[in-house]
C-alpha cells in the first residue's frame, strides 16, 4: 500500500479517536461492538483533484494520546470464527 492510502486510514483512525473521546466527555457509553464496526478507510471526503487550504500546515498539534479510554476485553475474549472473517463492517 503507498503512502497516500495509509495517510489517509491515519488521519481517519485519528479523527475516529477524537470523535470517541467527545462523546465519551458528554457523557455517551461507548460500547467495543460499536467501535468495531468502524472502519478508518473512508474515502468520501477526499478530493484527489481538488483544492485544499494550506493555511492550517504551520499550525503545531496538540500531543496525540493513542488511548482512547474504552475497554476492548469483552471482544478480546469472544471465539473469533471464520464465519465473521471477509464481510465488511
Amino acid at each position: 500500500m503507498s503512502a497516500a492510502p495509509n495517510s489517509v486510514i491515519f488521519h481517519n483512525a485519528l479523527d475516529i479517536a477524537e470523535i470517541v473521546r467527545q462523546l465519551l466527555e458528554e457523557g455517551w457509553t461507548i460500547e467495543p461492538e460499536d467501535l468495531a464496526h468502524i472502519s478508518p478507510y473512508l474515502t468520501e471526503h477526499i478530493n484527489r483533484f481538488g483544492k485544499y487550504s494550506t493555511h492550517e500546515l504551520g499550525i503545531q498539534p496538540e500531543a496525540y494520546d493513542p488511548k482512547p479510554d474504552v475497554d476492548f476485553t469483552p471482544l478480546r475474549e469472544q471465539d473469533p470464527t471464520p464465519a465473521g472473517f471477509g464481510r465488511a463492517a
